[in-house]
């Protein structure tokens, strides 16, 4: 039987991966290799969370591999070198590989594509971590989008969930011998991310799990219950999607699955509309392809970032801002590798309006910190709370954290568990405890005395420059 190179990138799964079972439905033998080449990501190569996680999925994908009687090649340096010394090794007669959208990688795998064609070699592609691929969906004018309404509406109108392409119950040993996954360097000389593995198991095994939980325990009352981050609420199948471990078409599926009643079926509606944002972040990265480090919308290309603060912005990232809400997100993330999505959006704002700091401070921190640490969602994401996006929050959106987190944590239990020093004040205290100096300087006396910003005067700092621009 003739052999096949499948370059496992983001895919890092062995159920519904188009790449491997197309491979073997044509009758090759897959050579399985993953090639760790961050240098190729240019600026936004991994961050120091998003390795970590890789360490592991590696780990996972090499031992279920090894269980089925074959062998991931891992392999780093530069990838098309490396492929075509594999190639050459293996004589592998083809090679298949699933998309990335990233405007670098998308140059990069054309390059090897034209490499591998040029000297005969066929090159199949394939779909594995979208619903949709970015430039399918168009508006009638054949114009990308850029409000997320009438995007998901038309995109909804055209999913059609396809089959899952089947597992293989044995995989040949290419008998070739590639690096060990400690060989790649992934993890940090210190210990920070030690707390990150009591709450995740990288791996398709723990996606797999990971989608269950959701499913039997969080899906019913999604959509208010997202909103509350001292619960466990969302699905937490960020970081597993990133690196495909789990397709979004498996998770659709799965959720297709779930018995509730008709007034349940807002939950689901609304989760599959959380996936769609995913989607139309792929959709603007490809179309806008300086989104990662622009503004989509034009007009804040002259807006007056506040001057980086470097001690401002250090304590805004170790949570310690005395704004219990912030602190709180910024230590979730610190201690776990993740923050609720809610939390992100109020921390977010602080940043980019209370301390009026350009977006991409914080979405160099979160690239760094986050386990989900993904281009198109974090690029997305940023802009739409700073209001420089396509479908941004209004200018004059500004989340105020106190009555933030008096409406989402109510007994701030999410705030005591990340912000100890405030476990001993009465709750309505919690949320400002500057309000009341007397009881915070008593009963948390380790906290800041007051926030590092007047939070009604930067809002209204924040209007004036916003009105301005």
């Amino acid at each position: 039987m003739a052999n096949a190179l499948v370059w496992l990138r983001r895919d890092l799964r062995l159920h519904d991966n188009p790449a491997l079972a197309q491979a073997m439905a044509d009758g090759f033998a897959p050579v399985l290799v993953y090639v760790h080449a961050p240098q190729e990501q240019g600026d936004w190569a991994p961050g120091a969370a998003s390795r970590t996680w890789l360490h592991h999925s590696l780990s996972a994908l090499q031992q279920d591999v090894a269980r089925l009687g074959g062998r991931l090649l891992i392999a780093k340096g530069q990838s098309l070198p490396e492929l075509e010394r594999i190639q050459a090794l293996s004589q592998a007669e083809a090679l298949y590989f699933s998309n990335l959208y990233e405007p670098i990688l998308q140059a990069r795998d054309a390059q090897v594509q034209n490499a591998f064609e040029k000297r005969g070699l066929p090159v199949k592609r394939f779909n594995a971590n979208l619903l949709f691929e970015p430039w399918q969906i168009k508006t009638g004018g054949g114009t990308p989008y850029r409000v997320f309404t009438p995007f998901w509406r038309n995109a909804s109108a055209q999913l059609r969930v396809l089959s899952a392409f089947p597992a293989p119950n044995r995989l040949p040993d290419c008998g070739l011998e590639g690096l060990s996954v400690d060989a790649l360097g992934l993890l940090p000389k210190n210990n920070w991310h030690a707390g990150f593995w009591h709450d995740w198991q990288p791996g398709e095994a723990g996606a797999a799990e990971m989608l269950e939980i959701f499913c039997d325990s969080a899906i019913d009352g999604y959509k208010e219950q997202r909103n509350l981050p001292d619960r466990t609420g969302t699905s937490k199948l960020s970081p597993h999607l990133h690196f495909g471990e789990i397709s979004p078409q498996q998770i659709w599926r799965r959720i297709a699955d779930v018995k509730l009643p008709e007034s349940g079926q807002a939950d689901i509606g609304h989760f599959k509309s959380e996936l769609g944002w995913r989607e139309f972040s792929y959709h603007l990265l490809h179309h806008f392809p300086k989104s990662s480090d622009h503004n989509l919308n034009p007009q804040f290309e002259r807006f007056s970032w506040a001057a980086p603060d470097s001690d401002l912005l250090d304590r805004w990232q170790r949570g310690h801002t005395g704004i219990p809400i912030i602190d709180a997100g910024m230590r979730e993330l610190w201690q776990t590798g993740w923050m609720h999505n809610r939390v992100r959006m109020i921390v977010a704002s602080f940043l980019c309006k209370n301390l009026r700091m350009h977006w991409l401070h914080g979405a160099r921190w979160f690239w760094d910190t986050l386990l989900d640490a993904d281009l198109a969602n974090n690029s997305q994401g940023w802009q739409w709370t700073a209001g420089t996006g396509c479908d941004a929050a209004p200018y004059f959106r500004i989340f105020n954290p106190v009555t933030q987190s008096e409406r989402f944590d109510p007994q701030a239990r999410y705030i005591k568990r990340w912000v100890p020093e405030l476990s001993a004040l009465p709750v309505p205290v919690v949320f400002a405890p500057w309000t009341k100096p007397a009881a915070a300087a008593a009963l948390a006396p380790d906290y800041p005395a007051s926030p590092i910003v007047d939070l009604a005067a930067s809002r209204a700092g924040a209007l004036a420059a916003y009105s301005s621009r």
